[in-house]
């Protein structure tokens, strides 16, 4: 077959959204938006073709199903899972993680699983701080576990969902509900032994009990009291027109005057002879306001005496680590130009972004999905932080501040909408609509929560490059491709073949979006199956498979993502326990496929 034009712009739009997907210089939906825009321009795709990806089943069904999950997770239906972990999670590390597996594998076959990640992340967290156990024992497990349950049901992930709507759209029909629950259960098995028996040996053990937030943000260095002298510039002004925080790098937590604590907001509050201010900020600026407004650096041992938890939650002042989601509107813009403390009534004492810690200049670092902050403010700030939409507090929410009478209403509506499209003519994407509406006229969701709860990055991400799959099978890109790939596997086996699949799938998805791997792998795929007379599902589910386990690196899946700073984790620690978990799938998938579906 000989390539021409259109095979080689639409590889060349291919290789350039690759790069762009690998260096990650614009966010990946932005990137695949570009592709969208790339191929219209170029006449790859018609304008029509282009926008399909907006209206196309599988995304529709994905963001009715990010809705749905947020109505069962904001009732508090899923903090019911606790009361589980506690009673069957017993004292060794084994125990729990298999408890663990066997709760949320399940719950995230039925739902999206990034939102149990964001309800079971504080649970974990609480329930570490309890047994005094190192969250990076569970965390991690947490987040493969429920990628691993995510392939019970083609709903269990949008990367399934996509699957199923190329598979329809290349003429194969959409799969059903549990298509290929078979072969997601005994993968699920597999994989919960591996965590239960293997990764405990494998997984870092730090952080664990005692003052951990102080290990870990080593903030004795950056967090100082400071009295103002009689002789002070301070004296008589308040923080406000001062512009103290404005000038330096520091924030005033707390003023103490004759043992009385005033929290924030403190912006109004005059300054008198004798008031000790908490500060943040580092030592040179803490030297700078010393010698150039008159104040006295109170000694050292008077911040090391207690916890410094201690010190900074006073009264009614509270500290808390907060993560920034994946679908916050934080993301990318720098706290100063949110005008954080002012927005949240909270100040932020240090950044974690994995292994990076930064507790100087922050006001000028631009927040990425997966920095988790560490913030202090008024006790009444950080209950509020609960309720946002951007940022998800590493504690146990309060039941009583959700909708909790609707619990069961929620969790019943999810498996109605599970059960009709399984076991009855309608589609998944009409059962899952009809559930949206009525979580929202029966008050699980509010209407103005509904646009919130939808992850518009991944919507994005899967519109804008289901044209790319278009133009690749009408240019002949894919048939080139399929070619090529039998060309290089033609010696090979049928097993031999699936499994080269599975891996170049595993490695496209563990530096691409799990979504690009399939809309490339997918059609290609196909025509090597239709080549060489192999079962046509089989092949599909292979490369959903090896696209949807994920567990190499942290950016390789959302909820890997989610769990690498709040663990503790370093890049390498994925590899270790990740690398073998992937290794044991691609030897075990290929072969039971097989004999499940045929070859």
């Amino acid at each position: 077959m000989t390539i021409d034009i259109e095979i080689l712009m639409t590889l060349g739009v291919t290789a350039v959204a690759l790069i762009l997907f690998v260096v990650e210089w614009l966010p990946a939906d932005i990137t695949a938006f570009g592709v969208m825009v790339a191929l219209m321009v170029l006449g790859l795709v018609t304008p029509q073709e282009g926008i399909a990806g907006f209206s196309n089943s599988a995304t529709i069904t994905v963001m009715a199903m990010f809705i749905l999950s947020a109505g069962i997770a904001r009732t508090g239906a899923l903090q019911q899972a606790s009361n589980w972990l506690l009673k069957w999670g017993g004292k060794t590390c084994r125990r729990q993680i298999f408890a663990l597996g066997l709760i949320v594998g399940p719950v995230s076959g039925l739902i999206n699983n990034t939102a149990v990640v964001s309800v079971f992340l504080p649970i974990i967290e609480d329930f570490c701080q309890q047994h005094r156990l190192s969250p990076s024992k569970l965390l991690m497990p947490l987040s493969f576990a429920t990628i691993l349950g995510g392939m019970l049901t083609v709903v269990g992930t949008s990367t399934s969902v996509l699957a199923s709507g190329l598979s329809e759209q290349l003429g194969y029909g959409d799969f059903s509900l549990f298509q290929f629950v078979e072969l997601g259960a005994i993968v699920f098995v597999v994989g919960l032994l591996y965590l239960t028996f293997i990764a405990p040996i494998l997984l870092p053990n730090r952080d664990a009990g005692g003052d951990n937030l102080s290990q870990e943000y080593g903030l004795k260095e950056y967090v100082s009291e400071v009295v103002v002298t009689p002789r002070s510039s301070l004296v008589g002004q308040t923080l406000q027109s001062s512009q103290l925080q404005r000038r330096f790098d520091l924030d005033v937590l707390e003023i103490i005057r004759n043992d009385n604590h005033f929290p924030q907001p403190l912006g109004d509050k005059s300054l008198c002879a004798g008031d000790i201010l908490l500060v943040r900020g580092g030592r040179k600026d803490m030297l700078k306001i010393r010698d150039g407004e008159g104040i006295e650096i109170l000694p050292d041992v008077q911040f090391g005496q207690k916890s410094w938890q201690a010190d900074l939650s006073s009264g009614q002042e509270g500290v808390a680590e907060v993560l920034v989601i994946a679908n916050s509107n934080l993301v990318g813009s720098t706290l100063k130009e949110l005008r954080f403390r002012q927005r949240y009534n909270v100040t932020v004492l240090a950044i974690r972004r994995g292994q990076e810690l930064v507790r100087e200049r922050m006001g000028k670092v631009r927040l990425k999905f997966g920095d988790l902050l560490l913030v202090q403010g008024p006790k009444q700030s950080l209950l509020g932080l609960q309720t946002s939409r951007d940022l998800l507090v590493l504690e146990q929410r309060d039941l009583e501040s959700m909708r909790s009478d609707r619990a069961n209403l929620a969790m019943g509506i999810g498996v109605g909408v599970v059960a009709i499209a399984a076991f009855t003519p309608i589609n998944i994407l009409v059962s899952s609509l009809a559930g949206v509406m009525i979580m929202i006229l029966t008050g699980c969701l509010k209407p103005g929560e509904l646009y919130q709860a939808v992850r518009w990055d991944v919507i994005f991400l899967l519109a804008c490059l289901i044209p790319l799959g278009t133009a690749m099978e009408s240019s002949g890109a894919t048939a080139w491709l399929a070619q090529q790939l039998i060309l290089v596997g033609g010696s090979l086996s049928g097993y031999g073949l699936l499994s080269a699949l599975y891996v170049l799938t595993t490695v496209l998805s563990s530096i691409l979006s799990n979504s690009a791997a399939v809309i490339l792998l997918l059609p290609v795929g196909l025509k090597v199956a239709t080549e060489l007379g192999l079962n046509a599902f089989t092949v599909m589910f292979i490369i959903t498979f090896a696209a949807s386990n994920s567990f190499m690196t942290p950016i390789g899946y959302q909820t890997n993502t989610m769990v690498y700073t709040a663990g503790g984790y370093r890049f390498l620690d994925f590899v270790r326990v990740g690398g073998p978990l992937s290794l044991l799938l691609a030897l075990v998938t290929p072969p039971l496929a097989i004999w499940l579906y045929g070859l």
